[in-house]
């Protein structure tokens, strides 16, 4: 079974149980600029402690997940672990926080193809903020690399405007600004 596959398997569960989600991360990152392995997917989920019991029902079998990390996640706005059994491969369940920009990306959240049905995914635009984003917050070359491999790839069909508002409100409008010339990863946040 293909990672795709285990996350098309998530993205079922779910769609079943009613909680709206958007492919993030990697695997978004991969679909809207260059590709790269990665070791885990990024799912975010607008999910409430209701949810929870139904999307755990529908995964159990296929995946490991603990009922009590994914209320505690819910409650915590943080994330919680989907491994599937069989391939151990791991789906981070990411609670979506309550913060402006996070509400947007969600609603701003588009469809595409993975392992042969549709799913939502964050934009290209959203995927690129939130790569700065985590950029900054781990000093992480790779984050910033697919980010700067977004703008490379989509630089023409980029709401820059969209981009730039957003990057002012993050503070990441330097990261923005240096990846949208292809400049090499330095953070320099105060």
């Amino acid at each position: 079974m293909t990672q795709e596959e285990v996350v098309g398997q998530v993205v079922d569960a779910l769609v079943e149980a009613g909680v709206p989600y958007m492919v993030a991360g990697s695997f978004a990152s991969n679909i809207h600029g260059v590709p790269r392995m990665t070791q885990d997917a990024d799912i975010v989920v607008d999910l409430d402690e209701a949810g929870v019991a139904r999307l755990v029902a529908r995964l159990q079998g296929r995946f490991y997940v603990s009922d009590a990390d994914a209320l505690d996640a819910v409650r915590e706005r943080r994330m919680f672990n989907a491994i599937h059994l069989e391939t151990a491969f791991k789906v981070d369940l990411v609670v979506r926080k309550h913060r402006p920009f996070s509400v947007e990306e969600l609603r701003r959240r588009a469809p595409g193809r993975l392992a042969g049905r549709t799913v939502d995914f964050a934009t290209a635009e959203d995927t690129v903020l939130t790569k700065l984003e985590w950029a900054r917050l781990g000093d992480s070359e790779r984050q910033y690399a697919d980010a700067v491999g977004i703008i490379g790839v989509q630089r023409e069909g980029l709401e820059w405007a969209y981009l730039e508002r957003w990057a002012a409100n993050l503070g990441l409008s330097d990261l923005l600004q240096r990846a949208r010339r292809g400049e090499p990863f330095r953070d320099t946040s105060p």
